[in-house]
């Protein structure tokens, strides 16, 4: 599979794999299941894996050791992780180096790791980019030997551009996708000068760009596209990018006549986010390990023609751009 830079993380497969859904908040996942879809992902050639403590309190994490345990592939493996959601209340005053480093602690544990990979911070309050002594604190990690690299996830463009002042974050893994195309306007251009890796998150919009959810889809008691439809748990971004469901299903119909007919609509949408040279990585997730198979293949498919990257925009501009340009 096709290798980009991440920023001094190093070469990653263009399409990892995002292992929220394998930890909670997507309905019932077992542990099997999980565990297949990174088996799945190992088996297609990826070689990045994204995760979070908190997706299941750690569950993610542990699947992600289980399988690479038992191919003894730890060091074949890039795992990014994520840390500062686990404080309650979730505010800027509790990214402390203590808590930071109480939580890269648990995560090096759970995942069986003398040094994380590459740590982010997961999606703070606005305030803590504002803050020098929490990037402080991520530099100490780093010499100590805790983390090899940090970066941040983020919600917001304010929040990518002001991140990458500090030096040492070398990564940025922000939403975008056909329906959230604000941070190619200024974002990509500020982070490919500085060598900052970005990491695409929520590319297929909670699988609206799938073509499989639609205007009458109900989801399960506890997956997010239930509980968090306007942004009651965390932010609505994080749930199809933030777009009403109406207007995104709407958007679909408008793209989905003009996707060749050799490709999904999810293929598409990840050739479409990698056709952005400042994109180190794109996150799908899935159970399925055909689904997973499919989305990796999308790192090795030729660039879309420009005439499509001028129809998406067009469709962005009609249906979505007024829900979500500016908010985030």
């Amino acid at each position: 599979m096709h290798h980009r830079e991440l920023g001094d993380v190093g070469s990653v497969t263009a399409v990892g794999l995002g292992t929220w859904n394998i930890g909670g908040d997507w309905g019932d996942v077992s542990d099997e299941a999980g565990r297949e879809a990174v088996r799945a992902a190992l088996d297609a050639g990826v070689d990045f894996l994204d995760t979070a403590d908190v997706y299941g309190d750690g569950r993610s994490e542990r699947h992600i050791r289980h399988v690479l345990d038992e191919r003894d592939a730890h060091d074949e493996v890039t795992v990014a992780t994520k840390a500062g959601r686990r404080l309650d209340p979730h505010t800027a005053d509790g990214y402390t180096a203590e808590n930071l480093e109480r939580f890269v602690d648990r995560s090096r544990e759970t995942l069986g790791e003398d040094t994380l990979d590459l740590l982010q911070l997961h999606c703070p309050p606005t305030d803590v980019y504002y803050r020098p002594e929490v990037f402080d604190a991520l530099a100490d990690l780093r010499a100590r030997g805790k983390v090899a690299s940090y970066g941040v996830s983020v919600e917001r463009v304010e929040e990518a551009l002001k991140a990458i002042e500090y030096p040492g974050v070398e990564t940025v893994q922000i939403v975008f996708n056909p329906f959230r195309q604000r941070p190619a306007d200024l974002f990509f251009e500020e982070a490919a000068r500085r060598d900052v890796g970005v990491i695409v998150r929520v590319p297929l919009a909670s699988g609206l760009l799938t073509g499989n959810v639609g205007r009458d889809a109900t989801f399960p008691e506890n997956d997010h596209r239930n509980f968090n439809r306007h942004g009651e748990a965390f932010d609505v971004g994080e749930t199809f990018a933030g777009v009403p469901l109406d207007a995104g299903v709407d958007a679909v119909e408008a793209l989905e006549p003009h996707v060749p007919e050799e490709l999904s609509l999810a293929q598409f949408t990840l050739r479409w986010i990698l056709d952005f040279d400042a994109v180190s990585t794109v996150i799908p997730g899935s159970t399925d390990p055909a689904h997973v198979e499919s989305n990796a293949a999308a790192a090795d498919l030729e660039p879309l023609p420009h005439r499509l990257h001028g129809l998406v925009r067009d469709v962005y501009e009609d249906h979505v751009a007024e829900h979500v340009h500016r908010r985030w």
